[in-house]
């Protein structure tokens, strides 16, 4: 729906200038959260997405845990209470700083297809697209996870207390019970139970039809008695034997669309060290995760486009109509192309200019600051083989989670997990949702003009993805800001906006991650629906942007270390919270 109609009757009713704090969205009806104030810690800080995640997240620090540790405790409570977004069945990117050796990794955790799939795995028999939910609620959609390699393999080098202690907090949680939070409550509400397999229908709805309520004391010894398994025996225990072989039973067994996942793609999985990827902007490096995710690759370019822009520069340009439009324009750009090139390096050669100095500068001629561009192609990189790749068809939903954590020591650790859609594939093994992941590819293989897409499905492959999860370091070498965000495609826009919130507006951490969410995917400018910000979204009509109210369910998770305290801002639009101490 455009918002001209409603800014025209609205607009005279809302101030030119307005604060940082007025700057807010209205909590959502759906996470049952309020408005959060900045938490302020000395030693060490979790945010997520869940006060009990975060909370075990704590208890392990508190224990002289490291980064890692906490992680790994918070992503096995995420799991059990907010297994919508989350969980085994899943997979994850890392970006952490071990902070005695100075060394910044990345580990890809993400999922990737059964060596049966291929290119047409999503297309009808007549070569048509297959509707989106058909494919999200079948077995085709499901990826070998990899949540567990990943964080095993973060563990195995920058762990401090032994692996089978941080499942403790989840295994007491699933056979105690805990309560039903709010918004799971309502997001199972809005599910149809005949859309989930027998178990997990069972598991989410009393009596197979009715939606737990919010407060119901949710028990699951199931889960708990996977969590044991890997506590003991490590990943192994997951990619192969018992739960190994309900994973595969519950994809070849899908109800609607059987799929061809076997226990020797699980057996084959591994998480990958990658390459960091890094862009510099206003003294600062700006590090995450490069392919297969778009993540940081996008996020660089778009700062590194807007850094000589004077217009976004200093807390006068928060939320002004020239700011919202180049951080517009720059998005524009670089989600051309991000839809165009990036994908699984394993599988596709990506070109190495993607952040290349010469060529940013070339592209960012083509932002008007006067003028909104009508649609942005994709440019020819450094770097790009000779064999360039077609119009990408890839439909990426909200949902994922972000962990981030600093610790005693000064490690910093940001995660991004996900099993893809709400409740991913509906289907379920040993007390866990399966992912949906496979659908993050392009339905299409080939474009109207018969090129190959590079996000296309293949074998092994593993599907492109927005999360970013962020470390910023400061002119000292330190970690700064440690964020990320679910929310699908529209993830990058909110990294952006939190660091230019922070950096540029100097906004806190909560501030900046309860600013107004903004942005474009290469098409309108999206802007969350909230009272305030009609009067600049209105002004941005007069520049050429056609302008979207959006509902941008984000989860921005961030802490910042300024003057030698840190900072902690959970996203309001969830119920997450900052824990430190």
């Amino acid at each position: 729906m455009t918002i001209r109609i409603l800014l025209a009757a609205s607009c005279l009713l809302v101030a030119q200038a307005v604060s940082a704090q007025e700057f807010r969205p209205a909590p959502e009806a759906e996470s049952g959260t309020t408005d959060k104030a900045l938490v302020v810690a000395k030693r060490h800080m979790v945010v997520a997405a869940e006060p009990l995640a975060a909370e075990a997240g704590r208890e392990i620090l508190r224990k002289g845990g490291s980064a890692v540790d906490a992680a790994v405790a918070t992503e096995m409570v995420l799991g059990l209470v907010e297994p919508q977004s989350s969980g085994l069945g899943g997979g994850a990117f890392i970006t952490l700083w071990d902070a005695k050796s100075r060394a910044l990794v990345t580990i890809d955790g993400r999922e990737t297809a059964p060596a049966a799939a291929k290119p047409d795995r999503f297309l009808t028999k007549d070569g048509k697209p297959m509707a989106f939910e058909d494919a999200v609620l079948s077995g085709l959609s499901v990826g070998v996870p990899g949540v567990l390699r990943a964080l095993y393999m973060a563990h195995e080098k920058h762990g401090k207390l032994p692996w089978k202690t941080l499942f403790e907090p989840a295994i007491k949680l699933a056979e105690g019970g805990f309560p039903v939070s709010p918004r799971l409550a309502i997001l199972l509400s809005k599910e149809k139970p005949e859309d989930f397999a027998p178990e997990a229908r069972a598991y989410f709805f009393e009596d197979g039809s009715k939606s737990r309520a919010a407060g119901f004391l949710l028990k699951n010894p199931e889960y708990a008695a996977s969590l044991r398994a890997v506590a003991e025996k490590g990943p192994d225990a997951f990619y192969s034997g018992d739960i190994a072989d309900a994973i595969v039973k519950a994809v070849q067994d899908a109800k609607s669309i059987r799929g061809d996942m076997t226990a020797a793609d699980l057996a084959a999985y591994v998480a990958k060290e990658r390459e960091p990827v890094c862009a510099a902007y206003r003294g600062r490096n700006v590090c995450g995760m490069g392919p297969p995710s778009s993540g940081a690759l996008t996020v660089g370019a778009v700062l590194k486009l807007i850094e000589p822009f004077r217009q976004v520069q200093g807390p006068s340009a928060l939320m002004t109509p020239p700011a919202l439009n180049i951080i517009a324009e720059a998005e524009k750009l670089s989600y051309a192309d991000r839809n165009r090139y990036i994908a699984d390096p394993d599988f596709i050669a990506v070109p190495s200019g993607l952040l290349d100095d010469t060529y940013l500068a070339e592209r960012r001629k083509l932002i008007n600051p006067d003028k909104a561009m009508e649609k942005a192609e994709a440019g020819l990189p450094p770097g790009l083989a000779k064999k360039t790749f077609g119009i990408d068809a890839t439909y990426e939903v909200p949902g994922t989670t972000q962990v981030s954590i600093i610790d005693d020591a000064g490690n910093a650790f940001a995660m991004t997990a996900t099993i893809e859609s709400a409740f991913g594939s509906h289907l379920w093994a040993k007390g866990f949702l399966l992912n949906n992941e496979l659908t993050d590819f392009s339905f299409v293989p080939v474009d109207a003009n018969g090129i190959a897409v590079a996000n296309a499905v293949a074998g092994g492959k593993r599907p492109r993805s927005s999360m970013a999860p962020t470390i910023v370091f400061g002119a000292d070498g330190a970690p700064e800001i440690v964020t990320g965000s679910p929310g699908g495609s529209q993830i990058i826009l909110y990294v952006v906006k939190t660091l230019v919130g922070m950096i540029d507006w100097e906004l806190d951490a909560q501030q900046a991650v309860a600013l107004t969410n903004f942005g474009s995917l290469g098409g309108p400018f999206l802007i969350e629906s909230s009272l305030p910000v009609l009067w600049p979204a209105y002004e941005l009509t007069s520049y050429g942007q056609a302008v979207t109210a959006a509902t941008m369910t984000s989860g921005i998770n961030t802490i910042a270390r300024r003057g030698g305290l840190l900072e902690g801002g959970a996203d309001p639009r969830r119920q997450g919270v900052a824990l430190g101490d």
